[in-house]
């Protein structure tokens, strides 16, 4: 049964200057102290330290992100077996989570009972994918079997390695809009008040968070000047200065599933967690990029019939939605009620050090990672704030606002393409982030850049005795426990040429259009 118009409200960076110090991941205080890696020291990432402690989550090798040349013949089949990865991935979370008694009487329990029997799973699925490849002539890397091993996260365990989730997108952005590496003042406070909440381990409605050690109060944040608006000197030396606005709505429409027709296309429920849609009005796992051109747009502009996605907020208030029991709500630990942001701004801006260039048509852009809980932080990239106070940025936690005060959501894209492809196999490598001085690397091409600020309506969550009261949170895979740091935010170009071309006239001539 086709999907290609139903709107569905259903059953689902950088070469860094700086440092993000401690992550606090709660959830058993859980603590990750994270660095991201400069140019010259990808790989000085610290090791994984595991002590007997109860396991918080599964962390298992992102296989997708190893998988950077797949022949394009392979790639729906690969798809489907990278989406049952993920599917065996947040079954093995559920038993996990469902077994404390056992796991408290039993030392073995976990990896005999959960981790064994996961591997297995995944030894036959990462033949598949392997098989897949080689079916249309390709060569599948030499080292797939390697990752089929997944390990317990225990609640003390510290992890900061930087390579894990595979990507390029390591460049520093940043002095124009487009720092998503600096260190975030007093965002990593708040100690080790998630290990013994009485809330099932892991906290949240659900009982796989978030935890009171996933918010922060944003007066306690030091200002500094990660992720503020564009800041493009105008000084005459080929940078790009002007920039274009498209009104495309808040989803007034509740047009929501938890498909992910970038990363698992064909797959009913690929990402395991709801999105909200603005814009383009068909994106749904099945969707053709013939489906997604001839859409309806909720955008004014009706020349821009692209697709803007990312994961709901809820609140956990104790009541429950509509997809209370089904996939990508209930069934996979995404409980709460729906928040619908009151201001969605989608802005495209300029380059510091050149023109920009049109995007190609149907071209795919994800930025952030829904799985930085377990990948690390190589394709981390969110911005978490309070309106009044978007000075202060953190990123591994939400902002707990003053009251008259809204939660404010960013952000910004990669902004440099390989000048050919639309998609690569890992969706990561035909994009990147801007170098340090502005500039794109390894002869990409410079492309407007999308900035999206999103704005919310939460009641600020309450923290008693180490416990967090109706907290917000975005939607998750179940195993990354609705941590902020795991934000992701989606783009599927299909402007019209002709707006697309006035897009970057009106950016390179220093207006400001929309």
């Amino acid at each position: 049964m086709g999907r290609n118009t139903r709107k569905r409200r259903t059953p689902m960076a950088t070469k860094a200057i700086a440092a993000s110090a401690a992550l606090a991941l709660g959830g058993g205080g859980l603590i990750w102290a994270n660095f991201y890696a400069s140019a010259h020291e990808e790989n000085s990432a610290n090791q994984t330290k595991a002590a007997g402690a109860q396991i918080a989550t599964i962390q298992c090798p992102d296989v997708g992100q190893k998988l950077t040349d797949v022949p394009e013949g392979a790639r729906q089949g690969v798809d489907k077996e990278l989406a049952n990865l993920d599917k065996q991935i947040s079954e093995a979370y559920t038993r996990l989570a469902s077994t404390r008694q056992a796991q408290a009487g039993d030392s073995g329990f976990v990896n005999n009972a959960i981790l064994g029997p996961l591997k297995a799973k995944r030894t036959a699925v990462i033949d598949r994918i392997g098989i897949n490849i080689r079916r249309v002539g390709g060569q599948a890397p030499d080292n797939l079997a390697q990752l089929a091993e997944c390990k317990g996260m225990a609640a003390d365990a510290n992890t900061n390695d930087g390579n894990a989730g595979g990507g390029q997108n390591n460049d520093g952005q940043n002095n124009d809009g487009q720092d998503q590496g600096q260190d975030n003042g007093g965002q990593d406070q708040g100690g080790d008040n998630g290990q013994d909440q009485g809330q099932g381990g892991n906290g949240g409605q659900a009982g796989n968070g978030p935890v009171a050690d996933d918010f922060i109060n944003i007066e306690d944040v030091q200002p500094n000047s990660r992720n503020l608006p564009n800041g493009l000197a105008a000084n005459g030396d080929g940078g790009s200065t002007g920039s274009f606005t498209t009104n495309c709505g808040t989803n007034e429409n509740e047009n929501r599933n938890s498909d992910n027709v970038i990363v698992a296309p064909g797959v009913s429920n690929g990402a395991q967690h709801q999105h909200d849609y603005v814009g383009n009005q068909s994106n749904n796992a099945f969707a053709s990029d013939e489906d997604l051109a001839n859409a309806e747009t909720t955008c004014q502009n009706q020349g821009d019939k692209s697709s803007y996605f990312w994961p709901v907020i809820r609140v956990q208030d104790g009541t429950q939605d509509i997809d209370q029991g089904q996939p990508g709500g209930g069934q996979d630990g995404n409980v709460g009620k729906i928040v619908e942001p009151a201001e969605a701004q989608l802005k495209f801006v300029g380059n510091r050090t050149s023109d920009v260039v049109a995007m190609p048509k149907a071209l795919r852009i994800i930025t952030g990672d829904a799985k930085s809980l377990t990948n690390g932080l190589n394709n981390a990239n969110t911005s978490w704030s309070c309106t009044g106070f978007e000075d202060r940025q953190v990123t591994d936690k939400y902002p707990i606002c003053p009251e008259g005060s809204s939660v404010v959501r960013t952000s910004n894209f990669q902004s440099c393409w390989d000048g050919q492809n639309i998609d690569s196999a890992n969706h990561r490598t035909h994009v990147d982030f801007v170098e340090a001085d502005g500039s794109c690397s390894n002869g990409f091409q410079a492309i407007p850049q999308l900035q999206v600020r999103l704005v919310y309506d939460v009641p600020a969550p309450q923290i008693e005795n180490g416990q967090v009261v109706n907290p917000f949170a975005i939607d998750s895979f179940p195993e990354q426990l609705h941590k902020p740091i795991t934000d992701h935010n989606d783009f599927i170009n299909f402007f019209d040429e002709n707006v697309m071309n006035e897009m970057v006239q009106c950016i390179n001539n220093g207006e400001d259009c929309q």
